[in-house]
């Protein structure tokens, strides 16, 4: 039976408790990840790399889809380079598992420790303007546990995409909102749209090839990419600024650094607009770009029938 104590709905409750016998290989699962959130931060950080490593091996159709997009994103790279990207990313994936575990069910204290924040300005005068805030990024394996970080110091609301189990749904909502001061689900824009109308910050990733969503095909790294266009409609809809939030990790020191809004957002063509977000993206990838999330398939539709690369 559900937890009666639990809300049932909204953006700032995690819902019902789903049941615990029907699920208990996830309840399981997730049990062990509750552990291993709790394990010293270094031990982590090399456990994550040998995860990152076997991930490597084992994960042929990621492998191959990290290593396409590689060589279109970064074709005068050396091939040498690229492979050494390649296994590089794998790495921080393997260690960026274990930061959203600690983001969602962990203490972010040890990560606390060595944190350097630039720009809170750009967030503190919207705030005291009383306009809403859209902090563009993309999907970088630090978003969680930047996200947390950046969360001690404004109000911040996530957008994610549902998960299907019931179990993770629930356990991933809960643990995000131990410093989110909402989630909403992408379908769920009305109340987004809301949030940012009456001032609220909202992180949004719009860098991942969303099948039934408004699209436009748009630069990224030169190469064409389908791209949603719901930054321009939010800030066409609700006024809000665009801003965007580069994050990363440089050895044990965190770095977030939100720019400046961006200057005459939107304009009346989504296209343009879809573009300068994604030249945005780029420039945070160029700052870790082995921190980028290459093992989605981000070139998976193709315009005037060009063959998909994967």
């Amino acid at each position: 039976m559900p937890d009666s104590s639990t809300p049932t709905t909204g953006p700032a409750h995690p819902g019902p408790k789903p049941p615990f016998w029907p699920h208990l290989p996830m309840w399981i699962a997730l049990g062990t990840l509750w552990l291993l959130a709790r394990i010293p931060w270094p031990l982590q950080r090399a456990i994550g790399a040998g995860v990152g490593a076997l991930a490597l091996r084992l994960a042929a159709s990621r492998r191959h889809a990290a290593r396409v997009n590689l060589a279109l994103c970064f074709p005068q790279m050396p091939e040498a380079g690229r492979e050494a990207l390649l296994r590089e990313s794998f790495r921080d994936f393997g260690i960026g598992l274990f930061e959203f575990a600690r983001a969602w069910w962990g203490s972010a204290d040890p990560v606390r420790r060595d944190v350097r924040i630039e720009g809170l300005e750009h967030l503190h005068s919207l705030k005291a303007q009383g306009r809403g805030g859209l902090l563009v990024s993309g999907h970088f394996m630090t978003l969680e546990i930047c996200g947390r970080l950046l969360c001690d110091h404004v109000p911040l609301a996530g957008m994610y995409r549902r998960y299907r189990h019931p179990v993770m749904e629930w356990a991933v909502r809960r643990g995000r909102l131990r410093y989110a001061s909402a989630m909403f689900a992408n379908e769920d824009l009305r109340p987004a749209m809301r949030h940012l109308k009456q001032g609220g910050f909202l992180w949004y990733a719009p860098d991942q090839d969303m099948r039934g969503k408004d699209t436009v095909f748009a630069p990224f790294f030169g190469v064409p990419a389908a791209t949603i266009t719901a930054t321009h409609q939010f800030a066409r809809l609700t006024g809000c600024a665009v801003i965007p939030f580069f994050h990363r990790r440089e050895g044990g020191r965190y770095v977030l650094r939100i720019a400046p809004p961006l200057d005459d957002f939107p304009s009346k063509d989504p296209a343009p607009d879809s573009a300068r977000v994604n030249a945005a993206i780029e420039a945070m990838v160029c700052e870790a770009p082995s921190q980028y999330l290459w093992i989605h398939r981000r070139f998976k539709r193709r315009p005037d029938g060009m063959a998909p690369p994967y």
